[in-house]
């Protein structure tokens, strides 16, 4: 912890000369002011657009001319900012990082750009139902609840964003305090240290608004919205509020999910509604675990005619794992796969710092890197039966159907 209150992660790596810095900062859209949906986007999208000493292309030379990369990515819970560097050029990734996090100048002009960008990427996905059938879906599963609203806003709520909501965005949420840094590669503890200090030690503490985690209220019964588009597939999306990171049951939801519809086609999703129906070419489940509950959700498209066979199919699969129990194998081949793509998650520098920074947002534990494997391990089939019972529900659920609806016909 430096002394300003950021958490600095060091992990030594010196096989390759690269150096992965990444900034967690703990703010997100989750902390969107509900009328202005989009700001924390808004406000990351412009951190690398000009800074009090850089313009955005001053920014973008000096970064390509050293072939390194510098990312700002927004999520719900939180907002990260990277660069990957050589070795040899660390102090100008300290400097380049350090510079968009504490100096943002959000200049008018980039604003309008950025702004205007974000309007088009926002309607493009007006025209792609997967888009279409998340954002309804979220809607209904997270009423009032931050979680309810897309990434980068809407179009109603992206239009009254303001410079000056960004800058007070900014203000308040981009604090040393508020920030995880990992640094991953070619670069020691005393090394990395000196350049945190020397990058960030002038930069003040400040006081971390207050976060009230809430629990999206349960879906009480089945919520359909059915949304006209003339295509020739419905696009399907059921499910309903499902579980936070820190649950102590995440790891046996992992497995339950994964024999369910996570895991390809093995998944028993993919061997009824695909193998043995012909209903959809693809179909998978979802749990997104965050900081505070996040939604569960299957999602695939078939064509308008068998959209009822195909929603009746997901539920059945819905029930008939909360009714007894996993086979043998499908527990092993679950476990398995599990634990044995586990290291393809931390292959590269970056996912390394990624997960490094996010095990310290989550409060994982850093012997999450060794345990990850055990605690999957663990999960026995009583388990699987017991969380598939807990937290999946075939009668109160949201069911989403984007299509011809006329045609399909769904039953309410």
């Amino acid at each position: 912890m430096a002394p300003n209150g950021m958490t600095v992660l060091v992990l030594e790596q010196h096989f390759l000369p690269i150096v992965e810095i990444h900034a967690l900062i703990k703010a997100g859209s989750a902390q969107d002011p509900p009328e202005k949906a989009g700001v924390a986007n808004l406000t990351a999208s412009l951190l690398d657009e000009g800074t009090t000493t850089r313009s955005s292309r001053q920014l973008a030379e000096q970064i390509d001319f050293v072939g390194g990369s510098l990312v700002v990515h927004v999520d719900e819970d939180y907002t990260t900012a990277s660069t990957r560097i050589l070795k040899k050029d660390i102090d100008l990734g300290f400097t380049l990082l350090a510079d968009i996090l504490q100096r943002p100048a959000f200049p008018k002009q980039e604003f309008e750009r950025v702004r205007s960008q974000i309007l088009g990427e926002i309607s493009s996905d007006n025209d792609d139902p997967g888009q279409v059938a998340i954002k309804a879906f979220n809607q209904l599963v997270f009423q009032n609840h931050p979680y309810r609203w897309p990434v980068n806003g809407t179009e109603e709520t992206l239009s009254k964003i303001t410079v000056a909501d960004v800058q007070s965005f900014y203000a308040r949420e981009y604090l040393p305090n508020q920030i995880i840094l990992a640094i991953v590669g070619d670069v020691t503890v005393e090394q990395a240290t000196a350049l945190v200090q020397a990058h960030f030690g002038s930069w003040k503490k400040g006081t971390v608004p207050p976060r009230t985690v809430r629990k999206p209220s349960a879906i009480d019964k089945k919520t359909v919205q059915l949304i006209e588009k003339d295509l020739t597939q419905s696009t399907i999306m059921i499910g309903h509020s499902g579980i936070s990171r820190a649950n102590p049951d995440y790891y046996a939801v992992t497995v339950m999910n994964h024999v369910l519809g996570a895991g390809g086609f093995s998944s028993r999703l993919m061997d009824s509604i695909r193998d043995k129906q012909g209903l959809a070419y693809g179909i998978m489940s979802h749990y997104d675990a965050r900081a505070m509950p996040g939604s569960f959700w299957i999602n695939l498209q078939t064509r308008t005619e068998t959209t009822n066979q195909a929603i009746t199919g997901v539920l059945t699969e819905m029930k008939s794992i909360r009714e007894a129990p996993v086979t043998d194998q499908e527990l092993a081949e679950a476990k398995a796969f599990l634990m044995g793509s586990f290291p393809l998650r931390l292959d590269s520098t970056a996912k390394l710092a990624q997960v490094l920074a996010q095990v310290e947002f989550f409060g994982l534990g850093f012997d999450y890197f060794t345990q990850y494997p055990k605690w999957i391990e663990r999960v026995t089939k009583d388990d699987v039966l017991r969380v598939a019972k807990q937290y999946l529900d075939p009668q109160r659920y949201a069911l989403v159907v984007v299509g011809n609806i006329g045609k399909a016909k769904v039953r309410q």
